[in-house]
């Protein structure tokens, strides 16, 4: 649209100037994005869903708000957990998840979005994906560093069709507060004592062996690029960046490969409980067909940011259970299942919808 007037009138052209400029600022005055931040495991399929949160909204037009935005910052479970008492979030996203004492008193809520399992790679020459195996006690024994070669006896014993070398291996770690950490070391602190006692198991503890580094990607890349590591890392990342895994002796004694199918198998058993904030233990997983190490990412709201901003984030993971699945199975995710897709809806009904009103 043109406009047209006497360029003579000084007055009349900062007036029709700052209309102009006030009609630009209006519609975004109040305009913010979704903030969230947290988990590093869950990053990449939560940047999905917010891609296709803001395609939803945008609906094929032109027009676009940045109300319609989400920026997810994957900091770690811990560090999102955080800046939650900042007050410009919106949620955070973790993988251990917060006791019903501590959502209580902060004022929060929480929900699972996303499921997964950790995995454990190696970069061992001539030792294809799956081949080889590892039980519970070795793992700890090679983190505490009483197991430090790969020719080990231990391992041999447990890995007689293969050829490991002898050479030293370089345990990898991540050296921030990380769920993936907390769901590991769960797992070490159930198969090992010793690793209880000394270690014990969190989002952070103090390694008493290897190399740490920060941020789930950081520790992907010099795993990938060091001869004969071991570490852990999320399956869908692990997969990605097409390396080698190890199956993961269960409860029943097998050696299960890490898949989808397997972690369902020891997810399946888990027993939803909202009235504990869907807490559960999700290592050392029960089943003939279970792989050990499951994961799940939690949202988390602060109730107190009002109405308005917990149906925003809402509208966004509403979008994602329903419509979000066939992304997350497409990078190595599980997605939540319609049954508990179903009690988390109501969870929201009772525990946010009333209480963002007040």
């Amino acid at each position: 649209m043109l406009l047209s007037f006497d360029v003579v009138n000084g007055r009349g052209l900062v007036a029709v100037v700052a209309v102009i400029g006030m009609l630009a600022v209006v519609p975004v005055v109040n305009a913010e994005p979704i903030r969230g931040a947290g988990s590093t495991f869950a990053a990449p399929i939560i940047q999905q869903w917010s891609s296709d949160y803001q395609e939803s909204r945008t609906d094929g037009g032109d027009f676009t708000s940045l109300e319609w935005r989400v920026d997810y910052e994957p900091i770690g479970s811990l560090a999102g957990v955080m800046r939650l008492d900042q007050p410009e979030m919106d949620f955070a996203a973790t993988d251990t998840p917060l006791a019903s004492e501590d959502l209580k008193k902060r004022n929060l809520a929480q929900f699972p979005v996303v499921m997964g399992g950790i995995v454990v790679t190696t970069i061992i020459a001539g030792v294809r994906p799956g081949q080889l195996r590892l039980s519970g006690p070795v793992l700890a024994d090679i983190y505490l560093g009483k197991i430090t070669r790969w020719s080990d006896p231990a391992l041999k014993a447990i890995n007689p069709d293969i050829s490991l070398p002898d050479a030293n291996i370089a345990v990898l770690h991540r050296e921030d507060g990380s769920g993936s950490t907390a769901a590991f070391t769960s797992f070490l602190s159930k198969m090992s004592s010793q690793w209880k006692d000394q270690v014990g198991s969190g989002a952070l503890v103090k390694w008493p062996n290897g190399r740490g580094e920060k941020g789930t990607g950081g520790l992907a890349n010099i795993a990938a690029a060091t001869d004969n590591s071991i570490t852990y890392l999320e399956y869908g990342q692990a997969i990605r960046l097409g390396m080698s895994y190890a199956c993961l002796q269960n409860q029943s004694g097998a050696f299960i490969k890490p898949d989808v199918k397997s972690f369902q198998a020891g997810l399946a058993n888990i027993a939803w409980d909202p009235a504990n904030a869907f807490q559960a233990d999700t290592t050392n997983l029960a089943g003939a067909d279970a792989y050990s190490i499951a994961v799940v990412t939690y949202a988390i709201i602060p109730i107190k940011i009002g109405r308005d901003r917990v149906d925003r984030v809402l509208d966004l993971f509403r979008l994602a259970l329903s419509e979000g699945a066939g992304k997350a199975t497409a990078l190595g995710y599980i997605s939540v299942s319609a049954d508990l897709a179903a009690k988390i809806e109501a969870y929201w009904a009772n525990k946010l919808s009333a209480s963002a009103n007040n």
